[in-house]
């Protein structure tokens, strides 16, 4: 049976995103890992080294801004001022929003392990029901609902089997919900904000960057954190640089892989894969911090990953039905 040759380059195209995606989402986690509280990095600055992938990120897109104008046959990208009062009253609240949402993440990563990482941020599906409902008042089904009973169950044994195993950080946890939360506001919002730069996700992720490089400033300055950074003996080593960098290329190619995976593929691929993914680095961390987990702490793992693949489907389901709903009401009429 002979296959398209389209077709299969189309496969052969999707399956390379995908793994490009896992690639760099996985290598961004264990990078930021030990940034953030290992041994060899040993700086306890995690909003700092927050700060400069946001630098990196911003440096990047300013780059890619200016090529663009020069070579535009060659570089597309949205053309955007910053800079300009308007811009900044319309993105800085929603700026805000980002901000928080990737201090809390990485503050999260700091102190839970790899492994825990994507249970202590599992809340967010959660959330999103919560907040569209008292935001936007949108309603879910209640297989949704059920679907996100399943999450909580999930985070509770998961954060219980870690307090067993006297792995618990509290705090890390908390900067877990905390980051669930965030980024469930910042999802809210930026379907608000999105109309507001000609629905141009790149050119909202540019001004995102260069205003959290502001944003951090009084948040390491209230830390104390640039005293931390000042007494740092390591600073002028060429590693710590290499590897500040490294965190910063992955803090940008994983916004750029994911609306890229999101494009060949769909929403609901995205999900699927993105929880997959997480299902392979907690296996991976496992193996690489040599930890040794019980069934219970695996089944909470599996809780959290079966609701939030039902509650995709069940979405899909939700958004197919109401299509097609509307479709016959217009015909109808």
């Amino acid at each position: 049976m002979s296959v398209d040759p389209g077709l299969l380059s189309q496969y052969i195209n999707i399956a390379a995103v995908v793994t490009t995606y896992w690639i760099v989402s996985i290598l961004t986690v264990f990078v930021n890992k030990a940034l953030l509280s290992s041994d060899d990095i040993d700086l306890d600055a995690p909003l700092f080294v927050t700060w400069f992938q946001c630098v990196v990120s911003a440096v990047i897109c300013t780059t890619l801004s200016k090529l663009a104008q020069w070579y535009p046959e060659q570089i597309k990208f949205p053309k955007g001022h910053p800079y300009c009062k308007d811009v900044i009253k319309k993105v800085l609240p929603l700026s805000v929003l980002f901000t928080f949402m990737i201090a809390s993440n990485n503050l999260c990563l700091k102190y839970v392990g790899v492994a825990f990482y994507y249970v202590g941020r599992s809340l967010t599906t959660v959330f999103n029901v919560i907040l569209s409902y008292s935001i936007l008042g949108q309603k879910t089904s209640f297989g949704c609902i059920a679907c996100c009973g399943i999450i909580i169950g999930g985070f509770w044994l998961g954060v219980d089997q870690e307090n067993v195993a006297g792995s618990l950080s509290i705090m890390g946890t908390v900067f877990g919900i905390l980051g669930s939360l965030s980024l469930s506001l910042y999802s809210i919002y930026t379907k608000r904000v999105l109309p507001l730069v000609n629905q141009e996700i790149w050119l909202l992720s540019y001004y995102n960057n260069v205003y959290s490089v502001f944003l951090f400033i009084p948040l390491m300055l209230v830390s104390g954190e640039f005293s931390v950074v000042f007494k740092y003996n390591k600073l002028s080593e060429p590693f710590f640089w290499g590897a500040m960098i490294l965190g910063g290329l992955c803090g940008f190619a994983i916004g750029f892989v994911t609306a890229l995976q999101i494009k060949v593929t769909s929403p609901l691929t995205h999900n699927i894969s993105g929880t997959a993914k997480a299902c392979a680095q907690t296996v991976m961390a496992t193996y690489w911090f040599n930890e040794h987990k019980p069934w219970l702490w695996w089944t909470s793992n599996f809780i959290v990953l079966g609701g939030s693949a039902g509650y995709a489907r069940l979405k899909q389901l939700d958004m197919e039905t109401n299509h097609e709903h509307r479709r016959y009401t217009q015909l109808k009429v």
